[in-house]
């Protein structure tokens, strides 16, 4: 192959246009299961708080004799008072004068394509600290910033753990620490049943929601009962090969199964979403700050805390192997 001399080719043209498309494309994921899937509450201060309440054990010797006088009184138990912190969180942006206004590719305002970007980052942040991060609640000080306490503290009463593993011991008020991850093991069917059952027998509820990592997405689709998953097909349509295990008939209830990016890969998450809510004190809000110069500024800012109406509703098979 040769190129005759002097012809002109692209590479030395100075004149051509780009070739730049007019969209921006965004790959990260952005999907929020337990954020999307549980409610929404207000807070009005910093330590928002509510009462839970358990009916008494059965008496299987409930039996008095005709005409008998009652002389003695059962036991009355006052509510249980508990609460949780508000935490801050944040994402700000600083985009100059000049920027703002240059003709650009995908967008017009670059400081409204940073906001909503940052919007979008916000909430993964939350989903991530409300289900995947163990913390318990902070306070705060004028040093330390506050903290709400995540499901790691909360659920205490339906877990299936490793050898080692410590779940939280709070009794009333706001849980001040985690659960202490113990000895991983390989997720089976046995502990997801194990778990359901807990649920069922400590709290009357039916869960409707099983979160999981990546990979034990693909231990579950393994697991007996699974559903057949069947799927009418038109006669003009095209059949569709379907691989995922999307929802689990147990013994006690039947839970779709969804996978969480932002949660820890060694839990798997039994969610009743009517018991649980994001209470916020201050809802997103964008705010302006103070210009000091050639430049905007921004500031995209949440105040919420994680409202778990009775920890017993919900459970966890903890301490699983993530390969």
């Amino acid at each position: 192959m040769s190129v005759l001399g002097n012809t002109f080719l692209t590479y030395g043209a100075v004149g051509n246009r780009e070739d730049l498309a007019d969209i921006i494309y965004e790959i990260s994921p952005e999907d929020t299961p337990f954020m999307s899937s549980i409610g929404r509450a207000t807070a009005t201060a910093t330590l928002f708080e509510w009462q839970t309440d358990a009916l008494a054990a059965p008496n299987p010797a409930n039996a008095y004799l005709q005409g008998d006088d009652i002389t003695t009184f059962d036991a009355v138990n006052p509510t249980v008072r508990v609460g949780n912190r508000t935490q801050i969180s944040r994402k700000t942006a600083i985009v100059s004068g000049t920027q703002e206004v240059v003709d650009k590719a995908g967008k017009g305002s670059e400081i409204a394509y940073q906001m909503t970007k940052k919007s979008k980052e916000l909430k993964r942040d939350m989903e991530t600290i409300l289900i995947g991060n163990p913390q318990g609640a902070v306070t705060g000080t004028s040093a330390v910033p506050p903290q709400t306490a995540s499901m790691l503290a909360w659920v205490k009463t339906n877990v299936d753990f490793g050898v080692g593993g410590v779940n939280p011991t709070w009794a009333s008020g706001a849980p001040p620490l985690p659960r202490t991850d113990g000895t991983a093991r390989t997720f089976t069917e046995t502990i997801l049943k194990n778990v359901l059952g807990l649920v069922w027998t400590n709290s009357g509820q039916q869960p409707s929601l099983l979160l999981v990592g990546p990979h034990n997405k693909g231990v579950v689709s393994g697991f007996a009962g699974i559903a057949t998953r069947m799927r009418d097909v038109g006669s003009k349509q095209k059949a569709e090969i379907i691989g995922a295990a999307d929802l689990y008939v147990g013994d006690f209830s039947t839970v779709s199964v969804v996978a969480d990016r932002f949660q820890r890969e060694r839990d798997a998450w039994v969610i009743n979403p009517k018991m649980a809510a994001v209470a916020y004190l201050r809802p997103f809000q964008t705010e302006p700050l103070a210009k000091t110069g050639d430049a905007q500024k921004r500031l995209i800012l949440v105040e919420y805390g994680l409202k778990v109406n009775a920890e017993s509703a919900f459970g966890l098979a903890a301490d699983l192997t993530t390969t």
